[in-house]
């Protein structure tokens, strides 16, 4: 096996060099979307928040109706042993998945009693420090839990994400800040959002409608112990014309600045500067 190789699949038990096929035309994932994955980063030897991001995509299988069959330590195992093909520096995506392979009856529901696994390591650049993005508005809307699973990392979601994120490119902008159900801000095609003013931090309220992410949270709490006010509230589009600083949070580039939104440009400020900071400070030590 390769040392190297910019992809390795984890399938049936072992590790495949390159981009294994896994799912077959007639499992319930290839042609009902019952397919779930969480994402997670590698680089230069760390891997911040692995383990939250194993116990994710179980949960995310639990609410599509699948079984998840293999547990969030051992999935921590089979990730590291799997590390260990790429060079330490390489900088790698992390994608657990799990897909439905019966269905009961109806053929509708997935069934329990088989589901497919896989894990792929895939060596994906992160973006650089001077990268940025711009942010226009959006006919799509986030969904609720109610019309769609929202609770999960499913990829059912993922086709009104490319509707957002291709209707802001064709306006010439680099991505989309979306409303949820009640027109407030929900996170942006991608990625969650946050924005300051005053010098405080402010980011939408996990309301239901957006998948609250994990290096969400971490940045929260970051913020929080460097002395930051950090406010999970309801924020409309008007408090983003008037925000000092604008940044995103995901899990592939961590944090990314925001120069503007629509007519209103914004500098990438200390804030930001510090949230990328803090971060990889916290992930030197814990990841």
């Amino acid at each position: 096996m390769a040392v190297g190789s910019t992809i390795k699949t984890y399938f049936d038990g072992t590790w495949h060099d390159g981009d294994a096929p896994v799912i077959r035309a007639a499992d319930h994932g290839a042609w009902l979307g019952s397919t779930v994955f969480d994402g997670a980063r590698a680089v230069d030897g760390l891997v911040p928040d692995l383990d939250l991001h194993c116990a994710r995509v179980n949960r995310s299988a639990q609410a599509l109706m699948l079984n998840p069959t293999v547990g969030s330590a051992e999935m921590v195992e089979i990730v590291h042993e799997g590390l260990k093909r790429f060079p330490k520096e390489a900088p790698v995506y992390i994608r657990p998945m799990y897909w439905g392979i019966g269905g009961d009856v109806t053929a509708i529901v997935p069934s329990r009693e088989e589901t497919g696994f896989a894990i792929c390591l895939e060596e994906i650049p992160f973006a650089p420090e001077t990268a940025s993005t711009t942010l226009c508005r959006t006919s799509f809307r986030r969904p609720v839990l109610e019309s769609a699973v929202v609770n999960a990392k499913a990829g059912c979601l993922y086709p009104n994400n490319a509707r957002m994120l291709s209707q802001a490119r064709a306006k010439g902008f680099g991505n989309a800040l979306v409303a949820d159900a009640m027109g407030n801000v929900a996170e942006t095609a991608t990625a969650n959002v946050f924005m300051v003013k005053d010098g405080e931090v402010f980011t939408p309220i996990a309301n239901g409608t957006f998948l609250a992410g994990i290096t969400r949270a971490r940045h929260i709490s970051n913020l929080a112990a460097d002395g930051y006010k950090v406010h999970e509230t309801v924020l409309s589009f008007d408090d983003f014309h008037e925000a000092d600083e604008v940044f995103l949070s995901g899990n592939m580039s961590k944090v990314t600045p925001v120069t503007a939104f629509e007519d209103t440009s914004y500098q990438v400020g200390p804030v930001t500067q510090r949230v990328r900071a803090l971060y990889w400070d916290w992930a030197a030590s814990h990841g």
